[in-house]
């Protein structure tokens, strides 16, 4: 007997093949149609070749930016202070992708119709593999509003802001092609509510917008810590301002921003989160003095646009993993995706996915769309009832998808387990659930028009009577002030529910449209997978699954 036999115990079988090289965009049949819908057909082959990239070399980037974390390091060989974070150059290749394709600046170097909606596509691709790079990515496209309020910084800033060329060396940006922008806004006492900062600005000169000014004083999160300049807020003699801190000063000797620590965060593991202090830091204010937070809103808005599409993003990605596994895993001698039970739960998170990418594209055909006061003040309003929906949606619905593996869900060789740690941050960023919910309160009530704009979007239902029903039941919630805030999650949900109801009635997909108003306006459960009878799962698993060739 050959003694090399014992080694061999058992052979290796009904394994599931692997996913790798897939075409994300070509796979992706429901964000296909909804591009389409918002007026981004034209981005086709830019998307498809995306695509390709990241079920390609991105994803490896992914797992390596996340299996190599970023490495602070204080001081240099010498003893001087250089406050520096080195990331592995797969980090780099995920930034150079990224903005060479325009995830930085496409609805604002080529605006036309359907360009946020783009944009949104690519960053939907982008985040399914790494949506850790996705921090800085996000913030650099949403500054530019926020810089375009100052033209004289506008004037040196913007046109770097804006190139598709990726820099990452630690030089003054006037030595640079391309920039990105980071944001410090969050200290220690205060969090969420910024009004309690405590970083003073002490003007160099001249005060007001404009004009230079030095800062003393911390900031609790500071995301992307190597972006070459930040916008943050501090105290003036007039409140609350804005200002653009950048890593330099105009000499080209380094400013005086220094990096405490990175943050040891849940998930987010490729980017890196600091503390940091000003001591003297040389800025720019940016917009009216004592309005920092009415200058910064924009940026703001635009983030949490991000957060939606990221928590949409992993919903697909999850949903992808786990439809592909069951299409080829065995259990019983039948395959899972055979298997009724599992069938119902796959056409669930189907649906759920569907909806969070409908009403993500629907935000981004609004912002293509602000000179229409209907579409600005419907993205009013949309971006924080979609920022809480979505991204309270997508932890649940990516553990679900992970059990659809069984203990292969709950292992670091499959993007499953980094998909659920990345699902949390977007809920928190930018404002929590409690946040999103009170601002929802605050648009409808206090600026007008947005109210109108929200049911005038509803309609009557759509000739769907259940529809129609929990529309009249938000107009009731709306028109009892009492104790609303006590019932603002509710209210929140029941919005968004029935605006994605709404816009997969309109998109004309029955099979689809049906099947969700059935499970989510009629409250037939709460887990997945608790679809009531009359759902045609065969054709929802058709059209999610990843089939490729």
């Amino acid at each position: 007997m050959n003694p090399q036999s014992y080694a061999e115990t058992h052979e290796v079988f009904n394994q599931v093949p692997p996913l790798d090289g897939a075409n994300l965009y070509a796979i992706d049949l429901p964000l296909q149609e909804w591009l389409r819908r918002y007026q981004a057909g034209w981005a086709e082959a830019r998307l498809h070749a995306y695509g390709a990239l990241a079920g390609g070399p991105l994803l490896q980037a992914g797992f390596l930016a996340n299996e190599h974390k970023p490495q602070f390091r204080t001081h240099d060989r010498y003893g001087q202070r250089i406050d520096m974070v080195d990331f592995h150059p797969a980090y780099h290749e995920l930034m150079r992708t990224a903005i060479e394709h325009g995830l930085t600046s496409l609805p604002w170097t080529q605006p036309q119709p359907g360009a946020h909606v783009a944009r949104a596509g690519l960053t939907y691709l982008h985040s399914q593999v790494e949506a850790a790079s996705g921090c800085p990515l996000t913030m650099t496209f949403a500054a530019v509003p926020v810089i375009r309020q100052q033209p004289e910084l506008a004037e040196f800033w913007l046109p770097k802001v804006l190139a598709t060329q990726y820099d990452p060396r630690n030089v003054p940006a006037s030595e640079k092609a391309g920039v990105t922008i980071g944001m410090a806004m969050t200290e220690k006492q205060g969090g969420t509510d910024v009004r309690a900062n405590t970083t003073r600005a002490y003007p160099v000169g001249a005060a007001g917008p404009g004009q230079a000014y030095e800062l003393i004083g911390h900031k609790w999160f500071c995301s992307a810590p190597m972006c070459d300049a930040f916008l943050t807020l501090a105290q003036t003699d007039q409140g609350l301002s804005c200002f653009l801190l950048p890593r330099h000063r105009p000499d080209g000797t380094r400013n005086q921003f220094y990096v405490q620590r990175l943050k040891n965060k849940l998930g987010n593991w490729a980017n890196a989160s600091s503390e940091v202090e000003y001591r003297g830091a040389l800025a720019w204010m940016v917009g009216e003095e004592g309005r920092g937070v009415a200058t910064i809103i924009e940026m703001v808005a635009m983030t949490r646009f991000d957060c939606m599409v990221g928590s949409s993003s992993l919903m697909r990605q999850a949903l992808t993993q786990a439809i592909h596994h069951c299409q080829h895993r065995q259990v019983g001698g039948k395959r899972l995706a055979e298997q009724p039970l599992m069938q119902n739960v796959l056409a669930d998170l189907a649906l759920e996915s569907e909806a969070a990418l409908a009403l993500s594209l629907r935000m981004g055909h609004a912002l293509d769309n602000q000179q229409d006061p209907q579409q600005a003040h419907f993205s009013r309003l949309v971006t924080a009832i979609g920022k809480y929906w979505i991204c309270k949606r997508a932890p649940e619905m990516i553990a679900e998808a992970s059990e659809c593996l069984g203990g292969a869900g709950y292992v670091e060789e499959t993007i499953l387990p980094r998909l659920y740690r990345e699902a949390p941050v977007n809920s928190i960023w930018e404002g929590s659930g409690n946040v999103q919910c009170l601002d929802v309160l605050r648009a409808l009530h206090k600026e007008p028009g947005v109210l109108d704009a929200l049911f005038a979007e509803l309609g009557d239902g759509h000739g769907d009577a259940r529809l129609k029903r929990q529309i009249e039941g938000i107009k009731r919630d709306f028109h009892d002030r009492e104790d609303i805030q006590y019932r603002a999650r509710q209210i929140t949900e029941d919005v968004a529910v029935a605006l994605q109801a709404k816009l997969l009635l309109e998109a004309g997909n029955n099979t689809v449209s049906d099947a969700f108003i059935l499970s989510r306006l009629e409250r037939h459960g709460h887990a997945y997978g608790t679809l009531p009878r009359g759902v045609d799962v065969p054709a929802l698993l058709a059209r999610s699954a990843p089939q490729w060739g």
